[in-house]
């Protein structure tokens, strides 16, 4: 093996450290246990939290103010930085989207207009909760990715893990920091970083796509919140252990059948995928991520690329996923709350849940798809039935379902992963058709 000077390993283990710890290290605080970054995140929060909602409100018509002057202006807009065009000047279907979505933040601000619009169950969740805790996830998140992505992390685990995430999801080794930054951080995280590997051309669109529909997993505090809500507390072994379960199972099930295997195995750039994780007959698994690490972290030459690149990532998800998710979000929760569509939709399910000898099969039901609005709405529905069974059940299918648009959905279609509405649709359907029966055995072998 190559030998490295000091100087070269230390620049690859200390940023590398930093970003295992701000990311990953699970740091028990009076609530449970977080990473640091949630923590740091939830610190500022707590300090502008009679902000925010205005904060959110402002960047929100900033967006859509300079999307639409860069529409009506031509594609000449901003080309004297390539950031900025990229950031502002896009298709009209986005232009109508953050343009909906200074609407309906100007609305829920001032509370004006109908009141579907602005309560508290539909756009008030998203820009008075969920959005202030996406703004100063982003502020740190952003801020500090570099540490993951610049100084050779992804580089040594890819080497690391390729013979066990190849085989088993279809993706590259790297892929696995990703999926763990979601697993123990948050699933936003997750998407942030996955999009970002996929923009500097490390994923295809089908493993930018896998992971960020497949791995973005909402963290284990959130889960815990679920079954308080459910009153199932007392069961977070059982019932972790069963989403692990059936999460793995979809994880592995996914990748192998439309639309994700059908996706474009390129990079963003067109170029045909490359085996850019193969080791050589000189090197095994640990050497060869090494020097790819090191030789990564060589290319950090100066504090300010780390900050601009951080920088760029805030502004990125600020100005170009919110609106998306404030849009696409309060659509979705205001049909979910004010019309009947999700009941109709989980009526097929009665005989299949009664098949399955679910109790309150009909209630169950109504839940089933409820799910794709928003991750905690199903919870909230089940809650008042008697069988714990039946709570267990629900509460676990809305975690592994994966995909809500409140937050993960319209996170995904405000990043440049390839994955339209369409394909979070029938990936959310197919989640719920694979993880169902497995849930429901292991509950059954548990009540």
């Amino acid at each position: 093996m190559k030998s490295y000077s000091f100087s070269q390993i230390i620049k690859f283990i200390i940023p590398s450290l930093l970003g295992l710890f701000l990311f990953l290290y699970p740091l028990p605080t009076e609530e449970g246990f977080t990473i640091p970054i949630a923590f740091l995140a939830g610190t500022l929060q707590d300090i502008l939290e009679s902000n925010l909602s205005l904060i959110m409100m402002i960047v929100i018509i900033i967006t859509a103010g300079f999307t639409a002057f860069a529409k009506l202006a031509g594609e000449s807009t901003f080309s004297k930085s390539p950031f900025l065009h990229q950031l502002f000047y896009t298709t009209w279907f986005w232009t109508i989207t953050r343009l909906l979505a200074a609407v309906f933040a100007i609305m829920v601000y001032f509370q004006i207009g109908p009141e579907f619009v602005y309560s508290e169950d539909t756009g008030g969740m998203l820009l008075d909760s969920l959005l202030h805790t996406l703004f100063v996830t982003f502020l740190f998140a952003g801020l500090f990715l570099p540490f993951l992505t610049n100084f050779g992390l992804l580089e040594f685990f890819g080497g690391i893990m390729r013979n066990i995430m190849r085989p088993l999801f279809r993706l590259p080794g790297r892929a696995s920091v990703d999926s763990l930054a979601s697993w123990v951080g948050d699933a936003t995280i997750g998407v942030l970083l996955t999009n970002k590997q996929y923009e500097e051309g490390y994923y295809t669109k089908r493993e930018a796509a896998i992971i960020s529909t497949t791995f973005s997993v909402v963290s284990i505090t959130f889960t815990l919140v679920i079954l308080q809500e459910v009153r199932l507390a007392h069961m977070f072994l059982p019932f972790y252990l069963t989403i692990l379960i059936a999460g793995g199972a979809a994880a592995f099930i996914m990748p192998r059948i439309p639309p994700l295997s059908k996706m474009p195995n390129t990079y963003i750039s067109g170029k045909e995928r490359t085996d850019d994780e193969k080791i050589p007959a000189s090197d095994n698994v640990f050497t060869h991520g090494f020097k790819n690490a090191v030789k990564r972290a060589e290319k950090e030459t100066s504090f300010r690329t780390f900050f601009i690149d951080g920088g760029k990532n805030i502004f990125d998800m600020w100005f170009a996923v919110t609106p998306v998710v404030m849009a696409f979000g309060t659509l979705a929760v205001i049909i979910a709350e004010y019309t009947p569509l999700f009941q109709w939709l989980g009526m097929p399910f009665v005989p299949i849940l009664e098949l399955m000898q679910i109790p309150f099969a009909q209630e169950a039901s109504e839940t089933i798809l409820i799910g794709f609005a928003d991750m905690f709405l199903p919870a909230i529905l089940i809650t008042g039935v008697e069988a714990e069974i039946t709570r267990f059940i629900i509460a676990a299918l809305s975690v592994t379902q994966l995909i809500f648009m409140s937050e993960v959905g319209g996170l995904i279609l405000g990043t440049k992963i390839p994955v339209s509405f369409r394909h979070l649709a029938i990936i959310f359907l197919m989640r719920t058709v694979i993880t169902l029966p497995i849930i429901t055995l292991i509950a059954h072998l548990l009540f």
